[in-house]
Order: C-alpha cells, then sequence, then structure tokens
C-alpha cells in the first residue's frame, strides 16, 4: 500500500514539474526579450553577413525576429540561427521559396518570420489560433500579417492590459517594445514551447 501511494505521489510530482518546466520557459523566454527594450532601437531588415553559429545584429538594430532569436539564445540556450539552418540544409524543399534560393542561407533564413513559422511547426509548437486572451500564456509565439501583407512575429508577455489583454513584446518598427498589440493584426499561427 505505501509502494503505490508513493508511486502516485511521485507521478503527480513528476507532472507538476513538467508543468512548472514549460511555464518557467515562457518566462524566461518573455524575460530574454524584455531585455531588449531601450536596446534594440531601431528597425533594421537589411541582409547582413554574420558569424555562424551565435550570430546577430549588433543590439541596437533588427527585426521582429531578431527580438526571438535573441530571446532563444539569452533566455533557453537555443541558438535558432543553427537550429534553423540545419533543418533547412536536411529539409529545405519544406521551407518557403519566397527568396528564390537555392539553398539555405544561415545570414538571413533565422531571420524571415515564414521559416521560423516552418521551423516551429515542424518541432510540434504549433497549437490553435484563437481570439481569447485567455488562449494566450507568456512565451508564446504568435505571428500574423501587418497591413498591406506583411509577415511579423511576437512574444506573449507576461504582462496584461487593464481589459486582461496580454501585451506584447516585439519590434514592429521603432525598436523592441511592450505594447497591448495582440490582437491588432490578423493572426497566421501561435507557437508555444513543449
Amino acid at each position: 500500500m505505501n509502494k503505490v501511494l508513493i508511486s502516485i505521489v511521485l507521478i503527480f510530482l513528476v507532472g507538476i514539474a513538467a508543468v512548472a518546466a514549460g511555464n518557467d520557459a515562457g518566462l524566461r523566454l518573455v524575460s530574454a526579450a524584455r531585455v531588449q527594450i531601450g536596446k534594440t532601437v531601431l528597425y533594421d531588415p537589411g541582409y547582413q553577413s554574420m558569424q555562424y553559429p551565435k550570430g546577430d545584429l549588433p543590439i541596437e538594430r533588427g527585426v521582429c525576429t531578431d527580438v526571438i532569436v535573441r530571446a532563444f539564445r539569452a533566455g533557453l540556450g537555443l541558438d535558432l540561427q543553427k537550429l534553423v539552418h540545419e533543418d533547412m540544409k536536411s529539409n529545405f524543399k519544406k521551407y518557403p521559396r519566397n527568396w528564390g534560393l537555392e539553398s539555405p542561407d544561415n545570414n538571413i533564413d533565422h531571420r524571415r518570420v515564414e521559416n521560423l513559422q516552418t521551423y516551429f511547426k515542424r518541432r510540434g509548437w504549433s497549437i490553435v489560433v484563437s481570439h481569447k486572451a485567455d488562449d494566450y500564456k507568456p512565451g508564446d509565439l504568435v505571428t500574423c500579417l501587418v497591413p498591406p501583407n506583411l509577415p511579423h512575429i511576437m512574444i506573449v508577455s507576461d504582462k496584461e492590459s487593464i481589459a486582461g489583454r496580454p501585451f506584447v513584446i516585439h519590434n514592429i518598427g521603432a525598436g523592441a517594445k511592450e505594447e497591448d498589440r495582440l490582437f491588432e493584426f490578423k493572426h497566421t499561427a501561435h507557437y508555444r514551447i513543449k
């Protein structure tokens, strides 16, 4: 009887630890994104050669994807430049061909929203797109289309508006910001790290 009770308690505790670890990953991602506010002050979509792996633009510049890449590195120890590049090398035909490339380019592929979408979906991180604020958790990644038809990505924050809408951390044109803009644009995908 005691062994059964101990087994049940252990199973319960392991389940709680897994949930806490997932939530912790989201909060670490948010914290790492928030650190960029006030440091990344320019929107710079230009192509730039960079070291590989762990290449980056100067911290004061970047686009929406750079917020994500930097947060993954600092908060989770994951280098999306390397992860996306390696996945594209092995599975190039599964990635969008919007730019006329014949092969992966480790300088830019991780800086394109559509490539991050493909990588996150291939990792099994896709969840249902919703219009309910409660369905978005800190650290979730949301892609959307900014008019006229520009792909954008943002990290759901742990802060909320007075109305209960989660803020997002992103760079939509004026550097990294934390804003109440989660539902401003048409969502195209929703991801949660598992």
